[in-house]
């Protein structure tokens, strides 16, 4: 920078990644910032609010945005994570459209197609997860997708592994504007760290619950107080579910499945925080919050 403070070749800007749900979005982003900030897991719609990560590069700034998966919602609550997704789009300068190698056609990715139709700006095709797939199976995708619009670059990516990842970079500040950094050069995330530790309180309950049980789950963090004498983040949260057989589930026998939740998570907690974390869960009742305003309003969806 000069000494104005204005930008000279300088590039940045803001990226949205959009997907149908378990399309590695998170996965992605992750793997780009080098650090964990977006939970993960094998079910799809882990992802519920837009979550922002900043790529500091020579030269560069990349500001990206994860979003949950866009699919055909019928609860409010899904209604309202699609539309924070969507949102994401009016906000960015970039776009860019995950899709599965192994299940490039599939029909949620047809919509967020016709979805795409109403932002004029550029887009770039990552086409993810190319470790499952044999190379061959690679170029007819592109092919197909070639046809569908006119795409700012198609990339063959493994979020997973990182192969094309670096490309995907590159690509994205040959597009980007000139200007400043938008944030400072130390900072990873705008998250704050009581979202943070709610986020990685509910990542183990979907590693950990089954069926519908991750899906009637918020986590609330009710406390997050630093004794900065000790070295200790004191950590008080509540697991919201919708009926009380959920919450016996998530009790779990003798508290087994509790105690397990929450033992991961302080773990990965200290592991992030860098400090000793004493973590308290209790679980409650919120019955049917997905489908009630002003629950959803109160954990932040509406």
């Amino acid at each position: 920078m000069n000494e104005g403070g204005e930008s000279k070749g300088f590039k940045s800007g803001f990226v949205s990644i959009i997907g149908r749900p378990n399309v590695g979005k998170s996965t992605l982003l992750n793997s780009i910032l080098g650090e964990k900030i977006a939970i993960i897991s094998d079910k799809p719609q882990t992802t519920r609010n837009r979550i922002l990560g900043i790529k500091n590069l020579p030269g560069a700034q990349i500001v990206f945005l994860d979003t949950p998966g866009i699919h055909s919602a019928r609860s409010r609550f899904n209604q309202a994570m699609v539309k924070t997704a969507l949102a994401t789009c009016e906000e960015v300068d970039l776009i860019a459209f995950l899709i599965e190698a192994d299940d490039p056609q599939n029909d949620e990715n047809e919509m967020i197609l016709k979805t795409l139709e109403k932002f004029p700006k550029p887009v770039f095709l990552l086409i993810n997860k190319i470790d499952r797939v044999p190379k061959g199976e690679i170029l007819p995708i592109i092919e197909a997708y070639s046809q569908k619009r006119s795409f700012a670059q198609i990339i063959p990516i493994s979020a997973l592994l990182g192969d094309g990842v670096n490309i995907v970079l590159e690509e994205l500040v040959r597009l980007l504007p000139e200007g400043p950094p938008l944030f400072p050069e130390d900072m990873i995330t705008d998250l704050p760290e009581r979202f943070l530790a709610a986020e990685m309180i509910r990542e183990k309950v979907f590693q950990l619950t089954r069926q519908e049980i991750p899906y009637a789950t918020a986590v609330v963090v009710e406390e997050f107080k630093e004794k900065e004498d000790k070295n200790l983040l004191v950590i008080q949260a509540t697991i919201l579910v919708e009926r009380e057989s959920q919450k016996r589930i998530m009790i779990g026998e003798n508290g087994r499945m509790l105690k397990e939740i929450g033992t991961r998570a302080r773990q990965e907690m200290e592991a992030f925080f860098g400090t000793k974390v004493f973590l308290e869960l209790w679980v409650k009742v919120q019955k049917d919050w997905r489908e009630d305003p002003r629950a959803l309003r109160w954990l932040g969806f509406s």
